[in-house]
């Protein structure tokens, strides 16, 4: 199965996203190789431009750097930016399999996923924890992947927003079987379990992989899989 495939036809429910934004970036292709082997379904990439998130991150050279150490490995470029149409040629070049771009960011949402569609990707609507579900309902049904944020974006290690679970209880309905539900921030052993629950199935974790001394482990509780979790 191709990289691409994985959101709208994946293997297996949930995936577990590894946000590269908590790695080691002095090691980072180690690192996300790492998180891939110990059973990560792909790379999450965090593109802030310090205006529409108070943070400056990760470019396309970053991405196409990754790429090209990792070809097989799913990039999910999710872009935390002013303007997204800027960025969505740059990082189909460099690598990227899907981009998710925010709602409040957004000019004309179809033009835009269009645009990305055309250059090979899948297309991703995000919405900010304080913003309201109502924005993204006419858009829903246009894109391949919806995410909650359940932090506010800039910073990995966050403490998780339980109030994104009640968006994600009334967006998960509205889904077909071929998209997918995505949950990005503050995402752990402790959360993943209430995620989901409210009908995630795609679960991003930056620290609550890289931060941990056993990657496989975190990702098998993030997933639902851990001996810890089903003896209970």
């Amino acid at each position: 199965m191709s990289s691409k495939s994985l959101i709208t036809n994946p293997q297996r429910l949930p995936l577990v996203g590894a946000s590269i934004l908590s790695a080691d970036f002095a090691h980072l292709a180690d690192d996300a190789e790492a998180a891939l082997d110990a059973g990560a379904d792909l790379l999450h990439v965090d593109v802030m431009d310090g205006h529409f998130a108070p943070n400056l991150t990760l470019g396309p050279a970053l991405c196409r750097s990754l790429h090209n150490a990792l070809p097989d490995a799913m990039l999910d470029v999710h872009l935390m930016v002013s303007d997204p149409s800027m960025f969505v040629e740059h990082f189909a070049n460099a690598g990227a399999d899907h981009i998710t771009f925010h709602i409040e960011a957004a000019g004309d949402v179809l033009s835009l996923v269009q645009e990305i569609r055309k250059q090979d990707m899948t297309a991703g609507l995000a919405l900010n924890p304080d913003t309201n579900v109502s924005t993204i309902m006419q858009f829903i049904e246009h894109v391949d992947l919806v995410l909650v944020m359940s932090v506010n974006p800039g910073f990995s290690g966050q403490s998780f927003i339980t109030g994104a679970l009640d968006t994600v209880r009334m967006i998960k309905p509205l889904l077909r079987d071929n998209q997918r539900l995505q949950m990005d921030g503050g995402v752990s052993s402790k959360t993943s379990a209430d995620c989901r629950e409210a009908g995630c199935d795609i679960l991003v974790a930056g620290s609550g992989i890289f931060d941990t001394s056993d990657y496989a482990e975190s990702i098998e509780s993030i997933r639902g899989l851990s001996k810890a979790l089903t003896q209970r």
